[in-house]
């Protein structure tokens, strides 16, 4: 088991995937207007990517245009103070070959927002992270 500096416990790209898999929902971290936004997305782990569904006009649509991305996850037990999170970083790309549009839209991709959802946003996973707190370590 690999520790980074601070002593948490370094994930493989293999950990890190199964725990981006496990869990439905995610903020992705994007540009807007020359600032850093942060939103919580539903999201979906599918093959080289994450895909993200969101309306055609929503500003995550428009800021995320073959912009680099971040992406996180992460999950915490505070009684037991463990925990993880994993990062992704990697280009975001619309989604608009119709029959890749319709497989996506077969994927069990729930978004947690209203509305008309039918745009498609794929993030490259190009650099994946992620760190393990273990019980017993101060946080």
């Amino acid at each position: 088991m690999r520790l980074d500096s601070s002593g948490l416990q370094v994930l493989t790209d293999e950990e890190c995937l199964r725990l981006l898999a496990s869990t439905p929902i995610g903020r992705i971290v994007f540009t807007d207007r020359a600032l850093p936004a942060v939103q919580p997305v539903a999201f979906c782990l599918d093959g080289d990517g994450i895909v993200i569904r969101t309306g055609v006009g929503s500003k995550l649509a428009a800021a995320t245009r073959r912009a680099v991305v971040a992406f996180e996850v992460d999950d915490y037990d505070p009684v037991l103070r463990t925990g993880w999170s994993v990062s992704v970083v990697g280009h975001a790309n619309a989604i608009t070959d119709p029959a890749e549009t319709a497989r996506l839209a077969a994927l069990p991709l729930d978004p947690w927002v209203p509305g008309r959802l039918d745009h498609y946003i794929r993030v490259s996973l190009e650099q994946i992270s992620g760190r393990r707190i273990t019980a017993g370590h101060s946080i």
